[in-house]
């Protein structure tokens, strides 16, 4: 008996694009690209080019209504959790592109859903897949390196003028808007991965370049936040949102009872592994430096894009729609990152005050922000802000 093709919708034909590349040239014997939809008829119709075979949508009211199993949500940043939610409700299967929320309303309201409806949602968090973040999750689950004590976890991505112009064309484009600390997952999810703790507090503060925001046509002049986590393991976290200074990319480090390991600035493949001379696993260097390999699928994790993260996230939400697997970034994950984010802007904006971390598993959590709809994004019209998008705004 044949196996069944779980029909795809993609909502958001611009980055939606990489996942549906996956699927045709990885997955097409598990899964379809069975619709597509964005309200920009450019991007649509760029997208049927590539998948003439695709029912094609220009709104999410009658391509929620078309038969498909799963949906990948790659709509604007800060517009996911309404329509995660109306998925859900329909008994549709949901990927979603970061962020899961942007308000810790919006968090209480999608964990409910996936309560209420017992539907299938993991966030699609591609950073932890590269191949060197991976290695540092298998030594750390060996136990050679101890507890971990100490994280960090950086995501750098500066961008020309014209770059960021073609990024945000739009006269009220989330970009223009979205606050420093809320680009978070690049930098905390592969930290979370690793080591599965969880943060409970935050603390930030922001690097400031005045005069930017008129220069690039943007709503704040921070350059990048600088997070301090408290974690559930009583470990603490130092982490960017995305920070646009210095050079592009990225890096990661455990610092543990017993040694430590990290990823090689400017060399994001290679890993650096020490262990205390004391304390010397039998068989191991006290240091080495490596670049290792995923332990299968190798060749296609190679050529997909973030470093092998897009056919991993893709290979790993078909294991969970098949019960294969459970979700990479469940919505009790999902909603933890989304809301150290927002606490953590909030934390900006009172003097890098400390701010807690709900666990939305508690229902005297969910009470606590229920009706919290505080938000710094502006709508299409640059209307619905409630707070500074600037950290001396305030």
């Amino acid at each position: 008996m044949d196996m069944k093709k779980f029909k795809i919708g993609i909502f958001g034909c611009g980055r939606g694009m990489f996942v549906a590349d996956q699927i045709k040239n990885n997955f097409s014997d598990e899964a379809c690209v069975y619709a597509l939809c964005d309200r920009r008829k450019d991007q649509l119709d760029k997208a049927t080019e590539n998948f003439p075979e695709a029912l094609a949508f220009n709104n999410f009211d009658d391509f929620i209504e078309c038969g498909m199993d799963a949906v990948v949500l790659a709509n604007y940043f800060h517009e996911h959790a309404a329509f995660a939610i109306r998925a859900l409700e329909k008994g549709i299967a949901v990927l979603s592109e970061t962020t899961a929320a942007v308000t810790m309303k919006e968090c209480v309201e999608l964990v409910e859903a996936v309560e209420r409806t017992g539907g299938k949602y993991t966030l699609a968090e591609n950073y932890p897949f590269a191949a060197a973040r991976l290695e540092m999750k298998r030594v750390y689950e060996t136990g050679s390196l101890g507890k971990v004590m100490y994280g960090e976890g950086e995501y750098c991505h500066p961008s020309s003028i014209e770059e960021i112009r073609d990024l945000d064309p739009e006269e009220h484009h989330w970009r223009k808007y979205n606050p420093v600390t809320y680009y978070l997952t690049h930098s905390l999810a592969p930290l979370i991965h690793m080591t599965g703790a969880l943060p409970v507090s935050v603390n930030a503060r922001t690097c400031y370049d005045e005069g930017r925001a008129e220069r690039i046509n943007r709503k704040y002049n921070d350059v990048a936040a600088i997070m301090l986590l408290g974690m559930d393991n009583d470990s603490v976290f130092r982490i960017t949102g995305c920070a646009m200074f210095a050079s592009h990319g990225t890096w990661y480090r455990l610092a543990c009872t017993d040694g430590a390991i990290e990823t090689v600035r400017g060399n994001g493949s290679a890993v650096r592994l020490n262990y205390v001379p004391w304390n010397l696993p039998e068989g191991e260097e006290e240091e080495k430096i490596y670049c290792p390999t995923w332990q299968t699928n190798n060749e296609l994790a190679e050529k997909a894009g973030h470093g092998g993260g897009d056919f991993w996230v893709v290979h790993n939400f078909l294991e969970y729609l098949k019960g294969n697997q459970g979700p990479d970034f469940d919505v009790y994950t999902a909603t933890r990152m989304a809301a150290t984010a927002i606490q953590a802007w909030r934390s900006v904006l009172n003097g890098s005050a400390s701010y807690p971390i709900p666990d939305f598993r508690n229902k005297a959590d969910r009470m606590a922000y229920a009706n919290d709809n505080l938000t710094p994004l502006a709508d299409d019209w640059g209307k619905g802000a409630t707070l500074p998008q600037d950290s001396r705004m305030r």
